[in-house]
C-alpha cells in the first residue's frame, strides 16, 4: 500500500530515491504480481520499473497527477514492453521451429550442390557464348538426340560442316569446363559426345 502522503520521485537524490522506493515498493510489486505468475519475473519487472522511474524521474510533473499514477504508468509500459518482446520472441521461435538445423552432412550436400550449379552456370555461359551455327548443331545432337547427319539435314548443311561445328562447340565447352569440380563437367561432356 502506498503511504498516505506519497512523495514525488527525487530526480537527483539517491537517498531520496531510496525513500521513494521503500514507500512505493509494495504497491508496484502488487501491480506486477496481479499481472504475472512467476516470482522471478515479478521481481525482475519490479526492478525494471524502479530503474525506469529513476531514469525518468526528471520527467515527473506533479501537476499531471500523483506519483502513484506516474509509477502505474511506468509499470504498465514496462510490463507491456516485456510481454510484447516475449510475443515477438515466440513468433520468431514459431517461424523457425518447423525448420531443422543443418548438420555437417547437410552442409556438405548443399556445398556440393552449389559447386555443381556453379559448373552448370559456367557451361550455360559458354553455351550462350557459342555462335548460332555451333550452338544449333550442338543442341540438335546433344539435347534433341539427332545424329550428326540428321542435324546436318535439319540445318540444311553438309554432314562434314555439321561435324566441324560440333567439334568446335565441344572444344569451347571443354575449355569452359576446366574447373576443380569436374563431376558435372564430365557428365555434360559425355552427353555432348
Amino acid at each position: 500500500m502506498p503511504a498516505e502522503h506519497p512523495t514525488a520521485p527525487p530526480a537527483r537524490d539517491p537517498a531520496g530515491f531510496a525513500a521513494f522506493y521503500e514507500q512505493h515498493f509494495d504497491m508496484v510489486l502488487g501491480f506486477v504480481t496481479r499481472r504475472v505468475d512467476s516470482a522471478h519475473l515479478a521481481a525482475d519487472l519490479t526492478a525494471d520499473i524502479f530503474v525506469a522511474a529513476l531514469e525518468g524521474a526528471h520527467t515527473y510533473d506533479a501537476r499531471r497527477g500523483a506519483p502513484v499514477a506516474w509509477l502505474y504508468g511506468i509499470s504498465r509500459n514496462v510490463i507491456h514492453a516485456h510481454f510484447h518482446g516475449a510475443a515477438r520472441e515466440q513468433q520468431a521461435v514459431a517461424r523457425i521451429s518447423g525448420r531443422r538445423l543443418l548438420d555437417d552432412e547437410d552442409v556438405s550436400a548443399i556445398e556440393a550442390r552449389i559447386d555443381a550449379d556453379r559448373t552448370v552456370r559456367q557451361f550455360a555461359s559458354a553455351h550462350a557464348a557459342l555462335s548460332d551455327p555451333l550452338r544449333q548443331v550442338l543442341d540438335l545432337v546433344v539435347l534433341d538426340g539427332l545424329t550428326v547427319r540428321e542435324a546436318a539435314q535439319a540445318l540444311g548443311i553438309s554432314s562434314t560442316t555439321a561435324r566441324v561445328r560440333l567439334h568446335r562447340a565441344r572444344k569451347v565447352l571443354r575449355t569452359a569446363g576446366r574447373t576443380p569440380h569436374t563431376t558435372t563437367h564430365d557428365t555434360l561432356l559425355e552427353a555432348a559426345q
